[in-house]
């Protein structure tokens, strides 16, 4: 979307860091919560300070005693043998897993998550966790917690940050995205125990005693194909908290409610 269509798009008035503070809050965001966002910037409409006023709204609200999460996947860090969006020639594939840069939690950009978890990973006091293709970034009270994630096999089991999100009993954000972007229901796959469940080989490049070396380390095949499907089930049955902020419709979730429901929604129809 062109920052002119934005402009025509959007409401009387443009939204500010006061405007968005006010329809969060309106939203049901509390001080002291933990929330992961996940966001799409040109939903909102136009936005006086773009991606740094969404952020700054929504830390202001938590304060310091709260904790907000933001995922920084970085998925081009993975087997080229894989890529089909698009894909190489197969003659590459072995110079690109021997020269590919390993995993830097300040050099390495976030890759399809859009424009606000790139520039909130960059932010002062905010830490990202180590893993080279699903890291996420935190900041405020409960931050170090939740990025303390050092295992690279099974990348969103209950030892990565989404776990610890669940073990706080945080919330879900989503700014003008649907339940294919809600990483959430990741956990839920590793979790739950249902007969097409797959264990692969996942590959990636790793920093062993000062050298990059590529190794695979064994992961579950996740896929987001039913997550609409979960998230309106997961609806009929439960009350979330939905609004509107600029343009954009929102949701407010408790992550442990839904992944919970997640686990039992898997086990009873992924065949």
């Amino acid at each position: 979307m062109s920052e002119e269509t934005a402009i025509v798009q959007t409401k009387v008035k443009p939204n500010t860091i006061s405007s968005l503070t006010k329809e969060f809050i309106e939203l049901g965001i509390k001080p002291g919560m933990v929330l992961i966002v996940h966001s799409s910037l040109n939903s909102l409409g136009w936005v006086c300070g773009g991606a740094v006023s969404v952020i700054l709204s929504l830390e202001n609200i938590l304060t310091s005693k709260g904790t907000l999460v933001m995922p920084a996947h970085s998925g081009d860090l993975s087997d080229p043998a894989n890529w089909s969006n698009p894909p190489v020639p197969a003659s590459w594939i072995e110079t690109i897993r021997n020269e590919m840069p390993s995993f830097d939690r300040d050099l390495t950009p976030t890759r399809g998550i859009g424009k606000t978890p790139e520039i909130f990973r960059k932010q002062k006091n905010v830490v990202r966790s180590s893993h080279p293709q699903v890291s996420f970034a935190a900041w405020g009270k409960k931050r170090k917690y939740i990025i303390k994630d050092n295992h690279f096999d099974y990348a969103m089991n209950k030892q990565s940050p989404l776990g610890r999100i669940y073990d706080l009993n945080g919330s879900i954000l989503l700014i003008g995205v649907g339940y294919e972007n809600n990483t959430s229901l990741h956990l839920a796959e590793y979790m739950a125990d249902y007969p097409a469940k797959k264990i692969i080989k996942n590959g990636m490049p790793v920093t062993e005693n000062g050298t990059v070396c590529w190794k695979e380390f064994d992961d579950v095949d996740i896929s987001t194909d039913d997550f609409e499907k979960i998230g309106t089930d997961y609806e009929k049955e439960n009350d979330i908290q939905t609004g509107k902020v600029g343009n954009a419709v929102c949701k407010l979730i408790n992550q442990r409610s839904l992944v919970d429901f997640a686990v039992k929604w898997m086990e009873k129809n992924r065949i």
